[in-house]
């Protein structure tokens, strides 16, 4: 069965007659967008735009719940709370513990009641359905071998939170930063960087000659630093680099390793995203 149980996963319903404008006005997704059975990537940024808190939205009747780290879920909660104010909304964690996982045909089937479509692994071609609690038996590690194959970044496997931008983790590609709507925490930041295109860091596909290293191992080119290793399955993992001093290396034709492993690098097809071809004066 091509299913897992993720236990490392907690929810927070939001109900109220505003939640659903406290959400558009707070979060990166745009949640008037947001259809029936559809999960959504977004975030919650800092002031500075960067990524303070990550997870996975979807409509639950006349609400939403949201799907972070189980060891997040309370401080989200805290952080939600504060920005209510005086809003019609309720914020509770749910008392079920976990998600359920379903891709390829079992995600076809559709035989579990409450299972919403995950927009961003069908960006990357992949269907995959989520559901809230135990559903289903499987190992959380076929679910994590199969965003490396997508390139789907998670905090806490690929990056620390507060240290990355929603571009650098691809959310301008799988609907969770939202362009077309008002103001939230951080827009002015993110909007500049994809006005002005320049954002550096991109997810990009690690391919070992052999066995990766483990996670938080340096990524060089010629020696020279370009990225971190995130999560790692075999001899594939992810990393954000920085695609500007990565294309400076392939057009140099310089060596590109992980601690002593050659690697290659690419970025998902998916997003239409390239390496630049010329070479060039990297930024510090």
């Amino acid at each position: 069965m091509s299913a897992a149980y993720l236990p490392t996963r907690s929810l927070i319903r939001l109900s109220g007659a505003q939640a659903q404008d406290f959400l558009q006005n707070l979060i990166t997704t745009n949640i008037d967008s947001l259809p029936e059975n559809e999960a959504r990537p977004g975030a919650l940024l800092t002031p500075q735009g960067k990524i303070l808190f990550d997870f996975t939205i979807w409509r639950d009747g006349d609400g939403f719940l949201i799907e972070t780290d189980a060891s997040q879920r309370d401080a989200l909660t805290r952080r939600l709370a504060m920005y209510k104010l005086r809003a019609a909304v309720d914020i509770a964690p749910v008392a079920e513990d976990g998600v359920t996982v379903f891709w390829g045909d079992e995600a076809d089937k559709g035989t579990v009641k409450g299972t919403v479509k995950d927009a961003a692994f069908a960006k990357a071609g992949i269907a995959l359905t989520r559901t809230l609690g135990r559903k289903a038996e499987g190992p959380e590690e076929a679910y994590h071998a199969l965003r490396v194959e997508a390139g789907l970044m998670l905090s806490g496997h690929d990056y620390a939170l507060q240290d990355a931008f929603p571009h650098d983790v691809l959310l301008d590609k799988t609907d969770g930063l939202g362009f077309r709507k008002g103001c939230y925490v951080g827009q002015e930041v993110v909007s500049r960087m994809q006005h002005r295109g320049t954002a550096r860091r991109r997810v990009a596909l690690v391919s070992g000659h052999a066995r990766l290293p483990a996670s938080g191992t340096e990524i060089t080119a010629g020696g020279k630093p370009v990225g971190t290793l995130g999560s790692v399955s075999g001899n594939k993992g992810l990393a954000i680099v920085r695609i500007d001093r990565v294309g400076d290396a392939l057009a140099r034709g310089l060596p590109l390793a992980t601690g002593d492993v050659a690697v290659t690098l690419a970025l998902p097809e998916w997003t239409g995203l390239a390496f630049p071809v010329e070479a060039q004066e990297a930024e510090p």
